[in-house]
């Protein structure tokens, strides 16, 4: 994989890439994931959703026999602004540490299926050809 942030634009003003470069051998894409629990429990907050969120997606890669190193793109989906920092803070502790960032979204809705959901995250992966 490799990163695309071209110096002629504004640098990427948080923990993703404009873009990322792959010739792919596969392609996992995620549903998005819920702050649901495998117990059912929703808990409160983005931060404590987003990260249940990452947990599930983890599991789906490690299914595939991948890890949070082969995420190409992430799109998350917050409910309200006030929700942007607990998420943003999940995301950056799931991505710390990767060599290269995936490409990333942040779209504000009005809501979910549940009004307790405020946080919805899904991911495109691949593995490099």
């Amino acid at each position: 994989m490799k990163a695309l942030n071209p110096k002629r634009i504004a640098p990427p003003f948080a923990a993703y890439s404009h873009g990322v470069e792959v010739t792919v051998q596969r392609l996992i894409l995620t549903s998005g994931q819920l702050g649901l629990a495998a117990d059912g429990t929703i808990p409160e907050g983005a931060r404590a959703q987003a990260e249940i969120c990452f947990a599930n997606i983890d599991a789906i890669l490690a299914e595939a026999g991948l890890d949070r190193s082969h995420i190409l793109r992430l799109n998350a989906f917050v409910t309200d602004r006030s929700h942007m920092a607990g998420y943003m803070v999940a995301r950056d502790a799931y991505l710390e540490g990767l060599d290269v960032l995936p490409a990333s979204t942040l779209v504000i809705v009005s809501g979910f299926t549940r009004p307790e959901f405020v946080v919805e995250i899904e991911v495109t992966a691949g593995v490099a050809a």
